[in-house]
Parts: C-alpha cells; sequence; structure tokens
C-alpha cells in the first residue's frame, strides 16, 4: 500500500514537473515573438557554385556569358541552378525575460515571390539586456524559375547584382517571415502566426566569408 502511494507521489512530481517545463518552453516561445530582428550581413554568396562576385558587371539576364560559367549553363539546361548564401540575423530582446525556442520556420520573399524557406533546428537563446544575438541562417533555393520568369527575371538580376557587393548596386528588399516553434513530448507546436519584417539588402551588407 506504501509503496503504492510512493509511486503514485513520484508520478504526480513527474506531471507538475513536466507541465512546468512545458508552460517555461510556452513563455520563452512567446518572449520570442516579442523580439526584435534585422540583418546584419549576407556572405558566402554563390549561384551554380560561382562565387557571386564575377558577376559584378552583370546588368540584365542578357550579360550572363554562359560560355563564361559553364556551371551555370548546365543548371539551366538541367532546371537546376543552385543558390546559396548566409544570412546572418541580429535578434534583440527589449523584453525583461529569457526569449528561447529549438526551431524556426523561415521563408525568405523577393518582392512577393518566395525564395527561399525552411527550418533552423538549434536552440536559439535571446537573454535580456544582453544586446543583439547574431544566428546565421544558410540559405539554399533552385534559382531556375527566377531567372526564366519573365516576371521575376530582372528582380532576380538585381539581386544578384547588390549581393555581388558592388558599390553602385541598387538595394534588394527581402521580406523575411519566421515562425518559431516548439517540440513539446515529440509533437510541433507552432507559433501563431508568421513574424515578418523586410530589410534592404545593400552592397556595405555583404562580405566574402566563407
Amino acid at each position: 500500500m506504501k509503496k503504492n502511494i510512493c509511486i503514485a507521489a513520484i508520478m504526480l512530481v513527474v506531471v507538475v514537473l513536466t507541465g512546468c517545463g512545458v508552460g517555461r518552453q510556452v513563455s520563452e516561445a512567446k518572449t520570442f515573438g516579442d523580439c526584435k530582428y534585422d540583418i546584419g550581413s549576407v556572405d558566402s554568396v554563390y549561384l551554380a557554385g560561382i562565387d557571386v562576385r564575377e558577376f559584378k558587371n552583370i546588368k540584365s539576364f542578357s550579360d550572363f556569358e554562359l560560355a563564361k560559367y559553364p556551371g551555370l549553363a548546365l543548371g539551366l539546361l538541367r532546371k537546376n541552378v543552385p543558390l546559396d548564401l548566409r544570412v546572418n540575423v541580429d535578434i534583440t530582446n527589449p523584453t525583461k525575460k529569457r526569449a528561447a525556442i529549438n526551431q524556426l520556420e523561415y521563408k525568405v520573399l523577393l518582392s512577393e515571390s518566395e525564395i527561399f524557406n525552411g527550418y533552423l533546428n538549434q536552440l536559439i537563446e535571446v537573454l535580456p539586456g544582453t544586446g543583439k544575438t547574431r544566428v546565421p541562417v544558410r540559405l539554399s533555393a533552385n534559382a531556375y524559375q527566377l531567372l526564366t520568369n519573365d516576371k521575376t527575371r530582372d528582380q532576380f538580376v538585381n539581386m544578384i547584382m547588390s549581393l555581388t557587393g558592388k558599390s553602385d548596386a541598387k538595394p534588394t528588399k527581402f521580406t523575411v517571415k519566421v515562425r518559431p516553434t516548439l517540440d513539446i513530448a515529440g509533437k510541433q507546436v507552432n507559433y501563431p502566426g508568421y513574424i515578418t519584417f523586410e530589410k534592404d539588402i545593400t552592397s556595405q551588407m555583404v562580405s566574402g566569408t566563407r
């Protein structure tokens, strides 16, 4: 009888502690939604495996010399033109509470066209009163449709020019949507809605660090 009582008491404690843990995770995720977001810099930008800084003289799609860039020509032929870059997101916590999540869903749009999406699976912790927390996010996409679609081609080429770091390149506006997610007892729980912010990507923000 006493043994059963002890087991029941232990189970009750476990349930209470688990509930407290879940409540804490939800609270920290909610605080993450109260944080401020910015893109600090962009680096390691490659189109079809080519460092985009090689495209500094490109002004339109017709300026791409496919004979000079066989990797790009092959990508267009295969309808698979990989675009890879790293975006360094700065997060600031203006509250007095700890913000933390273990997964972040993201979408990046150029004008109204979604070019990147995915999940960042890692613990992201942003403490109050500690300044900016930088989170590097590697982005990858197939840019074939963006390059060959009449509605997106010019905007995409302008984006590439901005990402070359060329001083006179026009800024490119990224619209970024992020949504914190939690893994609670093996079940994914999403933050209600997306946190959206916009950022002009300028040549001053681009570096060549790999």
